[in-house]
């Protein structure tokens, strides 16, 4: 019998998500984004639900780009971290990958290469995030360098937004003035909205979309905003109780004696820990639910396991079912109660971890 830790994937959902996106920009574009394994929910089975309509899928470099291409996906892939060495300049071209241009040195690279056909990329400005882009005058240059390379087809502008979750903070204004303010005389296609630009920021919905953590069902802006009600869930994280411990009132539970319990306590025992991917530091009270019924991690969790407080389930036994995220218990509530964020929580499930993944709509297509 194998383990019992799934992660459960509703592709419908994910669909549903990125019909949601384009709702949101009727006009736009979208690159799906789906590195890091599709944010840990499976790139290539993502993929293959969205490819009758994605306009694009976003990765993070060649290897899983290549990933897809050899699973049969056929749509345009962005290289959102652009090539790390000349060489995959030819890569780009065999398989019709379309790099970002982010730095000096890629920029050399595309105007020295002597493909057979001409590239498309997409040049990237740091507007104020300051991780990677071109300075804005540095940018403009780029830009005509580019657009007089006679082996460089589509070019795209964009850059990327370091506070559009903050809806109330000045800074990705102030973004948005320094983009507009260096491409004003620039003929070319934008792209700014990453998922809490496309669902906050208006202004930043120019021609090409990137929804990443809004395709799975997670929200980059409080749970109450208006936009974050249409998400619709992208995985349930499931295992089951493997034990059950009836503890007197002073007994310590896990390493470090963390937690003590202060009336006499049934605990159980979870097939799941940070070998998997679940946060270490989750902190007492952390939810999970147990039967459909909300608890709470009580003590460390370890590599393989970790305990819950079954008080609220005086009818739990071994092997009833543990939600730790999904519809019972949202992510973003595990990952405040980890010093986390959603996107970590599904991008750091490990292959331990086994990808169940459902597909309502299909089915019913089926029947």
């Amino acid at each position: 019998m194998p383990r019992p830790l799934v992660a459960r994937i509703d592709l419908a959902a994910i669909r549903h998500n990125y019909r949601y996106a384009k709702q949101l920009a009727p006009a736009s574009r979208a690159v799906a984004v789906i590195k890091a394994n599709a944010y840990g929910h499976g790139a290539v089975a993502v993929a293959r639900t969205l490819a009758a309509e994605a306009d694009a899928f976003g990765v993070a470099c060649a290897e899983e780009a290549m990933e897809l291409r050899e699973s049969g996906i056929d749509n345009p892939i962005l290289l959102m971290e652009g090539v790390f060495e000349p060489a995959e300049l030819a890569l780009a071209e065999r398989h019709r990958l379309t790099p970002v241009v982010h730095s000096p040195e890629q920029l050399l690279w595309l105007l020295q290469a002597r493909p057979g056909r001409p590239l498309s990329c997409w040049l990237k400005m740091d507007t104020g995030m300051h991780r990677v882009g071109l300075a804005p005058r540095a940018f403009q240059e780029a830009y005509r360098c580019l657009r007089a390379c006679p082996h460089v087809a589509d070019i795209v502008l964009m850059s990327h937004l370091a506070r559009a979750d903050e809806l109330a903070h000045p800074g990705t204004t102030d973004q948005l003035a320094v983009f507009d303010a260096h491409v004003r005389d620039m003929d070319s296609p934008q792209s700014l909205a990453n998922s809490a630009a496309i669902m906050g920021w208006t202004a930043a919905r120019r021609q090409w979309l990137r929804p990443g953590i809004m395709l799975y069902g997670a929200t980059p802006l409080p749970a109450d905003h208006p936009a974050s009600a249409p998400l619709r869930r992208g995985m349930c994280l499931e295992s089951a109780l493997i034990a059950i411990r009836e503890l007197d009132a002073g007994a310590a539970v896990g390493y470090g004696g963390r937690f003590v319990c202060s009336t006499p306590t049934r605990v159980g025992v979870v097939s799941i820990g940070y070998a998997d991917g679940y946060p270490r530091h989750a902190r007492d009270g952390t939810p999970v639910a147990v039967k459909g019924r909300r608890t709470r991690i009580i003590g460390r969790v370890s590599m393989d396991m970790l305990t819950v407080d079954l008080t609220p389930v005086p009818d739990a036994r071994v092997g009833d079912p543990v939600q730790l995220w999904g519809d019972r218990v949202d992510p973003n509530e595990v990952a405040a109660a980890s010093d986390t964020i959603a996107y970590q929580l599904f991008a750091g499930l490990s292959r331990r971890v086994r990808l169940i993944h459902q597909d309502a709509d299909a089915d019913a297509d089926a029947s």
